[in-house]
């Protein structure tokens, strides 16, 4: 971060992991939480709050538990990170839509609103949840005890196809292939949006790096230059529905996988999705230009327009190459069709 030099980690305190900063020497004074969250963005200002008034904050080796105290050049920052302790998740029967399940797999139909695996908020009611019940001990100890078998996630309110990994052969396999990203092997994902506006060119690539934003901790940005990682989406507009407030049917490819990419780069491009509040809020206006059905049916929506449409990747025991594509659900299918009709 700028205006501050990463030290060498301390000695681990008893169950926590300290870590180091210190200010440069022309950095400018400022208050002591905003400085920690300069030097940890991975680390929620109000979470850094919480462990200053602890006592879990030392500046200059000294306890210092007030968050609006001043820091200046050259202050040595050391903070103290209890271990998070990860409970086991508890096995909850869900109804399931399993598209194809083996020994090794199970791929699901995900739909929207459906949390992948639990976290803070969303401790119970998880995909993770009902594929315990449903798998039982296979899935235990296979990637992480609050992620059992799971190898990529989509968004709660993105709808669409998942593989889930029912044993170490498998999960292994199968990490590969995300981790590869399809350069070399068959993994293949590919979404279907409903974008504001139509793209131009009506097909191409958004090669853009992607970063937490540092103005609101909840969503991802475009950086510039060579900060953030490193994004790349394909595009091809399939229809254009509407007139007064043309809305583009998109499919995208990925060629890597981070948060949010797909809304953020075509957010990014102009064209944030139908129903994204998180980045395409300047575009709320437009909901008045389309017709009373389509209007109703997107504000019947409540999600962003994104559902995971095709799933192919290599099998990991016998390399066969699997295929699945999912169609619409009917959400997106009542606002297509509303969309349609100019209605």
């Amino acid at each position: 971060m700028p205006g501050l030099e990463d030290l060498p980690e301390l000695a681990d305190a008893p169950g926590s992991a300290e870590r180091c900063a210190t200010l440069a020497e022309d950095a400018a004074t400022e208050r002591l939480d905003r400085a920690l969250a300069r030097a940890f963005p991975d680390v929620s200002r109000s979470r850094l709050q919480d462990l200053i008034r602890a006592g879990q904050v030392r500046r200059d080796g000294a306890v210092s538990r007030d968050p609006s105290v001043k820091v200046g050049p050259g202050a040595a920052l050391a903070v103290a990170i209890p271990e998070a302790v990860a409970p086991e998740p508890v096995a909850q029967a869900l109804d399931l839509a399993i598209v194809y399940e083996d020994d090794d797999l199970i791929v699901i139909d995900k739909p929207a609103g459906l949390v992948v695996h639990p976290a803070p908020g969303h401790e119970s009611g998880t995909l993770v949840n009902g594929l315990i019940a449903h798998c039982g001990d296979s899935l235990s100890g296979i990637g992480g005890v609050r992620r059992p078998g799971i190898v990529h996630r989509i968004d709660k309110d993105t709808s669409g196809l998942l593989v889930v990994a029912k044993n170490d052969l498998a999960h292994a396999g199968l990490t590969a292939q995300f981790a590869d990203h399809g350069r070399t092997g068959p993994l293949e994902r590919a979404y279907l949006a409903l974008a504001w506006g139509v793209p131009e060119p009506r097909a191409g690539t958004i090669e853009a790096n992607l970063a937490r934003s540092v103005r609101n901790r909840e969503k991802i940005a475009v950086v510039r230059g060579e900060g953030g990682r490193h994004a790349i989406t394909h595009y091809r507009v399939e229809a254009v529905l509407g007139s007064d407030a043309p809305v583009a049917l998109v499919r995208c490819t990925l060629e890597t996988g981070r948060t949010h990419q797909i809304r953020v780069h075509l957010s990014h491009r102009g064209h944030p999705l139908l129903g994204d509040a998180v980045y395409g809020g300047a575009f709320k206006t437009k909901a008045g230009r389309l017709g009373p059905a389509a209007r109703e049916a997107l504000a019947t929506l409540g999600r962003q327009a994104l559902h995971a449409s095709v799933l192919g990747f290599a099998h990991p025991r016998t390399s066969e190459t699997l295929h699945f594509e999912s169609p619409l659900p009917a959400d997106l299918q009542a606002l297509v069709a509303t969309l349609k009709a100019g209605a």
